[in-house]
């Protein structure tokens, strides 16, 4: 299967700005006290590290769901897909392994709320520029 390499670049690009939004601005905060982290932790860590595996990791997932949503598929279609990908799959397997771990519900919904829109933002990418 061939499907358009620039769309999936773009897709994962909306990712990480869609993090850096999510986890800064928009969460930031209530974020990191559910996940039990400090400016300094954010502050202090590998950036290169963090941000060059963010994007190889959303670059994976992007073209991992181009292969699984095919080249035939709608803007409009590839954002339902990716809604469903991210609540029903991504959200669901982090609620699972959340209850066990006994992490707090706002951690749940930042999380699988990110992973939502993530999903739903690469598929409608994917779908619009076939």
């Amino acid at each position: 299967m061939v499907f358009n390499w620039l769309a999936v670049v773009a897709a994962a690009l909306s990712s990480f700005v869609l993090g850096g939004l999510w986890y800064g601005p928009l969460f930031g905060a209530t974020w990191m006290k559910a996940a039990g982290i400090s400016a300094e932790q954010v502050k202090n860590g590998n950036k290169a590290l963090i941000f060059g595996g963010t994007f190889v990791l959303s670059l994976i997932a992007a073209a991992t769901f181009a292969f699984f949503l095919g080249s035939s598929i709608t803007a409009a279609q590839g954002a339902l897909c990716g809604f469903t990908a991210g609540l029903c799959w991504v959200t669901t397997s982090l609620g699972s392994t959340y209850l066990f771990e006994h992490k707090p519900l706002s951690l749940f919904l930042i999380n699988g709320g990110y992973r939502t829109v993530q999903f739903t933002l690469i598929g409608l990418i994917l779908g619009a520029w076939r």
